[in-house]
């Protein structure tokens, strides 16, 4: 029998998750503030980043951290993660709950092994959240392929049980977006009322493009920006090779290119662009935050998304490129079904795996000022009218409130601040996306008196 829990104060959720750590993970972070603006009490249990303490409080969240797994290699060495970090989890679960009971839970994956905590705590009466961030046995497919010998094919059936069970086990599921949904209701055999999309949308109040500082001079290249994790299924070694397109292969000197992230091909990915000689020309910035990224994004050009077609990245959505309309960046990517339907006329696409075609994209992008006006005007109307995390928010804290009894919250808005570049004038924004990079012919001549 279930041994409920009735919270003397607000409902207390506890956020799981373990692929990053928090507030470097941004959709959980924006979840986490979601919650808190609503009048919900947060924790989270994540792995500790570099230099993170074990504990800590940001902005009203209680932030429970364990030091990470050794890297995985291989099935043993995954599992190993796997088990290591649910233990770790389970015991810092128990930690908080001595705390402060918890009245809800939610997993985030990957891995879809949190339903078996979940079974455990809903003995005291917790509820379970399933956010569900990726599409396991489609990551295996698009990283393996389909298998072909019996150990993969029992490794793809024990993911495919994990996400049963994850279903199975979730008093509601949270979707990125429908593609997500559809497999939900049809192979979690979830009813359309269980499952509730909630885009990984960026909050366009402070992901909008800055101004320059006082002293910044026009640029000499046009910078390509990659903004994301960088692991085998993500292709950032695209991204390299279209640099060296356009830089060694059609003699573009006003090209540059910035990286910004982390992931298991990092280091393979800066040893490759020195081997393709573009140490002069591509920058590796590691783990950023915020502000680095506003600054960078800002003074790019272009946004790439080198993501190939593969089972998941087809049904993905990749939160780069909205993060790159934020910016009113815009962008180019391989022609994958969720990237349309984020990206809509603020992208270039190209067939997946052609990068001569995704350097003719950024070429036409770079060389035409009009349409990159054009392209920067309609990624940040479309992104700030269509995909803000502000009504993805209010779906997200409807789960909640469903699950708790509460009414419907109210998320409070921000007006922004003076520093942030004018997007709501065309005149403005113009000047601004044209002042990214060397400037056009006709504004070179004009402004040399010619």
């Amino acid at each position: 029998m279930a041994h409920t829990t009735t919270p003397a104060g607000p409902p207390h959720v506890l956020i799981i998750v373990q692929n990053l750590p928090v507030p470097l993970d941004r959709r959980v972070w924006l979840e986490c503030q979601a919650l808190r603006a609503a009048g919900y009490d947060v924790s989270v249990i994540c792995p500790k980043g570099p230099g993170d303490p074990a504990r800590e409080r940001i902005d009203g969240v209680r932030v429970f951290k364990y030091r990470p797994a050794p890297e995985a290699s291989g099935a043993l060495g995954y599992l190993v993660e796997f088990v290591y970090s649910w233990v770790r989890t389970a015991l810092l679960s128990r930690k908080v709950w001595r705390e402060q009971p918890f009245q809800l839970l939610q997993a985030c994956n990957p891995p879809d092994t949190y339903w078996a905590l979940a079974r455990l705590w809903k003995r005291r009466g917790v509820r379970f959240v399933y956010d569900q961030h990726d599409l396991n046995p489609e990551l295996f497919l698009s990283r393996f392929g389909e298998p072909s010998g019996g150990a993969g094919r029992a490794q793809l059936g024990l993911l495919r049980w994990l996400e049963w069970m994850t279903y199975r086990t979730a008093d509601h599921v949270v979707s990125t977006n429908r593609s997500y949904q559809r497999i939900a209701m049809e192979r979690g055999r979830r009813s359309a009322s269980d499952v509730t999309v909630v885009r990984s949308g960026p909050d366009t109040r402070t992901m909008r493009p800055v101004l320059p500082r006082p002293d910044a001079r026009q640029g000499e290249r046009h910078r390509l920006a990659y903004l994301g994790i960088m692991g085998p299924q993500d292709n950032v070694e695209v991204v390299l090779e279209v640099v060296h397109e356009l830089v060694h292969g059609r003699g573009r000197s006003d090209v540059e290119a910035v990286l910004m992230g982390f992931g298991d091909c990092y280091d393979d990915l800066v040893r490759r662009s020195g081997e393709l000689g573009l140490d002069d020309v591509v920058t590796f910035t590691g783990r950023v935050g915020l502000p680095a990224i506003a600054e960078q994004l800002s003074a790019s050009a272009v946004g790439l998304c080198p993501d190939r077609k593969t089972p998941l990245n087809d049904l993905s959505t990749m939160n780069k490129t909205m993060e790159y309309m934020a910016y009113a960046l815009p962008s180019v990517a391989f022609d994958l079904a969720e990237t349309r339907v984020s990206g809509a006329d603020a992208c270039l696409y190209v067939p997946s795996g052609d990068v001569a075609a995704f350097a003719d994209a950024v070429e036409r992008i770079l060389d035409d000022p009009e349409l990159r006006c054009r392209m920067a005007r309609t990624a940040r109307t479309r992104v700030s009218e269509e995909l803000d995390w502000r009504p993805q928010a209010a779906a997200y804290v409807g789960v909640y409130d469903q699950l708790t009894g509460r009414d419907l919250q109210q998320i409070p808005r921000d007006d922004g601040a003076t520093a942030f570049v004018d997007v709501d004038s065309d005149e403005e924004l113009a000047r601004f996306v044209l002042a990214r990079g060397p400037l056009p012919a006709v504004h070179r001549d004009h402004a040399l008196g010619a």
